[in-house]
Parts: structure tokens; sequence; C-alpha cells
């Protein structure tokens, strides 16, 4: 019964968080559309599926253009505790700041707050069975993982995003997004 344990526990955490390809919004006709039922989402920075594999690498690319996912504990800044900014790292926009980074035990990068309003768009996700809460870049659409609301306070939220989809800097940094 202890062998079991860690492994049940290792299965709750890939599945808590875990976003298959099934809501790619790169799978779309226009690769960083977001398709909605009740009308189509377009974001500022737009490029083309063929350059999007040019600019991020094979697992960056999977992650974020085709909603996958990285493994828990494998992902480069699930444990960084260092004082800084997560960029997407598609765009380079800030999304989330140390700040509000907080252990989750799930083994990925978490926080409870958004480094500012807008930065992150969410959407339904149905897959593998689930309903959760998928959240996206706001400038370029790109899949950065799941919001649940068993967060610490003061807001409650758990953003679940996979290491592969944010570049950690510094937050002198400017705030500029790249093209």
């Amino acid at each position: 019964m202890k062998k079991l344990l860690p492994l049940c526990l290792l299965l709750a955490s890939l599945f808590g968080c875990y976003a298959g390809p099934t809501n790619d919004p790169a799978a779309t006709n226009a690769p960083s559309t977001i398709l909605n039922p009740t009308h189509p989402m377009t974001f500022p920075i737009e490029h083309t599926d063929a350059e999007w594999r040019k600019r991020l690498t094979p697992e960056q690319y999977r992650v974020l253009r085709q909603a996958d996912t990285e493994a828990p504990f494998t992902g480069k800044y699930w444990n960084t505790k260092e004082p800084g900014v997560y960029r997407c790292a598609a765009c380079g926009s800030v999304l989330f700041t140390s700040r509000d980074k907080f252990d989750s035990g799930c083994g990925w990068p978490s926080f409870s707050d958004l480094a500012a309003k807008g930065t992150v768009l969410e959407r339904q996700d149905d897959s593998h069975g689930m309903r959760r809460t998928e959240v996206v870049c706001a400038h370029c659409g790109s899949h950065l993982g799941h919001v649940f609301d068993d967060g610490p306070a003061p807001t409650g939220l758990r953003y679940c995003i996979n290491s592969a989809a944010i570049d950690f800097g510094s937050e002198t940094q400017t705030n500029q997004p790249k093209n």
C-alpha cells in the first residue's frame, strides 16, 4: 500500500494540470487565433505555424502551440525561488512575478496572481474527461497551463504553469514583448 501512494500522488498531480493537444490554439487555420463558438479571438502578436516552429524549441512548441504539458517536477522553474519576473517564452510578455509564486506541491510553477490584469486569457478546457480553465497568453495566444480555485489568499487562485511556457528574468528588464 505504501508503494502505491507515491504513484497515486504522481498521477493526481499529472492529471490535475495536464492539458492535451485537444484544445490546440495552433491547430486552427489561423495559428494564433483561438476559435470560440461566439467569437474568434485574435492576438497582437501573430506568426504562422512555420514561424513558431523556428522561434521555439521543440518542447516549447509542443507546450505553447500544441497545448501539451511537461511532466511534473521536471520543468526548470517549478522550484525557483529567486526574485524576478516570468515572461511568455513565445512573445516575451511579463505574465507573473516571483512575489506571487508559491509551492503548491503540484510539480509545476504555481502563482497566486498575474503580474498585471489582462496578461492572460481564460477558456474552458474539457479535455481528458475533466472540466478546467486553460490560460493562454493575451499577447500571442500561446498555451501556458491552467488556473484552479485552490490557491492561497487573497486571490484563492493557483495558476499552474508549464516551465517550458515561461522564461525567468530580472524585474529590471523592460516589459516589451518580442515580435
